[in-house]
């Protein structure tokens, strides 16, 4: 009951309970939010949108790590969390642990310092970051992942305005050959 208690506090503290569904709000703000994870073996790439993903090397975590000793079955939770600029944008934190609040073994490293500060929930502190553009999370012994805040150029409604490309047809006899 307690665990279900947990889960409950540490989704809605992160404020994803004002999304009322689950459809990407990075449609709505020219945003991709991607995470690209490498070891030794692999690099795979995940556009997140949705509002929360379990990783670790679990087999049943949305984004599932390769077996290393150094990384935990639940090793971290991403939550989306809405910003304040009423602009209906949002941002990734990542949680050490599992939705649960049970803590990783060995933690988290962003950008090469051990991840300290957090949320409190139940009078604990879990560990937790919120995640910004080019930041490295490391897992474990060769297992890291880079956070992406991509913003895109192209209009939301689907049209593309032509006006600023400039198209011009050159015929190959229009220019001049310059033989040696």
């Amino acid at each position: 009951m307690a665990a279900n208690n947990t889960k409950e506090i540490l989704i809605n503290h992160s404020s994803t309970h004002t999304l009322s569904n689950d459809v990407s709000m990075a449609a709505q703000t020219n945003e991709t939010h991607l995470l690209i994870v490498e070891h030794d073996q692999e690099r795979r790439e995940f556009i997140l949108d949705r509002p929360v993903y379990s990783i670790g090397r679990d087999s049943d975590c949305d984004i599932c790590l390769v077996n290393s000793l150094f990384v935990s079955r639940r090793h971290a939770t991403l939550i989306r969390v809405p910003r304040d600029d009423k602009k209906h944008s949002y941002y990734y934190r990542i949680v050490d642990g599992d939705a649960k609040g049970k803590p990783s073994s060995n933690g988290l490293m962003i950008n090469g310092r051990k991840v300290l500060d957090g949320l409190m929930v139940n009078g604990r502190k879990i560990p937790a970051h919120d995640l910004k553009n080019e930041d490295e999370i490391v897992f474990g012994a060769q297992v890291r992942a880079i956070y992406y805040l991509l913003r895109n150029s192209m209009p939301t409604g689907g049209e593309i305005d032509t006006s600023e490309y400039d198209i011009t047809l050159i015929d190959p006899r229009m220019t001049d050959d310059i033989e040696d």
